[in-house]
């Protein structure tokens, strides 16, 4: 699992007075980590190699990101805060156990942490096209579908049942689930799961309106002529 550097990190880092922090190369910066850092003016620097021949240079700014088409079939991006860490693991066997191969972006603990980062974490790696779908669980699942839901070619829902988890992939091509820990119990997020992993977008009518929603999105991306 790669390195994820978050708000909580940066936060850390500025309270033990810090002015610049080594980022692992290839970690995960979330976008909450770089606008703390540059809002506190705490420097984020790519750490040196372990034989140190040479120093950490000045981590570049991210390019915005491009969706990559083709994702590979049936890879998952899965992610948690503290009220799902719970039954992470259950629900990547159960996922595992039905063919699934899973990229998991933390969190590792029951320790707080803030959802925003790992919604991020997983929205990010259906965006580019790493993975085909991503499940996010939190303790009730509104806020990571929210966040999932801010990069562009994501389409989270939060599925309470199973009818809504058909629904979500059948007819609006959901690509990210999110689910409450403290609203539904393990057995009931499995049955969701399954679902969703194994329903098909239906197409047809649903094709053009899930395009309308495209449409909507893409004009108020960055470049795009009069967002209104």
């Amino acid at each position: 699992m790669p390195a994820l550097v978050s708000e909580r990190t940066v936060l850390d880092a500025l309270a033990a007075g810090r002015a610049d922090l080594a980022v692992p190369a290839g970690a995960l910066v979330t976008a909450l980590a770089r606008d703390t850092a540059r809002d506190h003016g705490l420097t984020l620097r790519l750490a040196e190699p372990a034989d140190g021949r040479r120093r950490g240079a000045a981590l570049p700014a991210p390019t915005p990101p491009r969706p990559v088409a083709g994702a590979p079939a049936q890879t998952l991006a899965l992610g948690c805060d503290h009220a799902g860490f719970e039954i992470k693991d259950a629900l990547a066997a159960h996922a595992r156990a039905l063919g699934w191969t899973i990229t998991d972006v933390g969190t590792g603990s029951a320790e707080s942490v803030d959802y925003p980062d790992f919604a991020y974490a997983v929205g990010r790696l259906v965006h580019l096209g790493q993975t085909q779908l991503g499940l996010m669980i939190d303790g009730v699942g509104v806020g990571s579908a929210i966040v999932a839901n801010k990069l562009p070619g994501v389409r989270a829902a939060l599925c309470p049942d199973v009818f809504s988890a058909f629904n979500a992939r059948a007819h609006n091509d959901a690509n990210v689930l999110t689910l409450g820990s403290r609203t539904m119990g393990v057995e009931t997020c499995k049955r969701v799961l399954a679902e969703f992993l194994g329903t098909d977008f239906e197409g047809g009518r649903h094709a053009r309106r899930v395009q309308k929603i495209a449409d909507v999105e893409a004009r108020f991306l960055p470049g795009a002529p009069g967002a209104a």
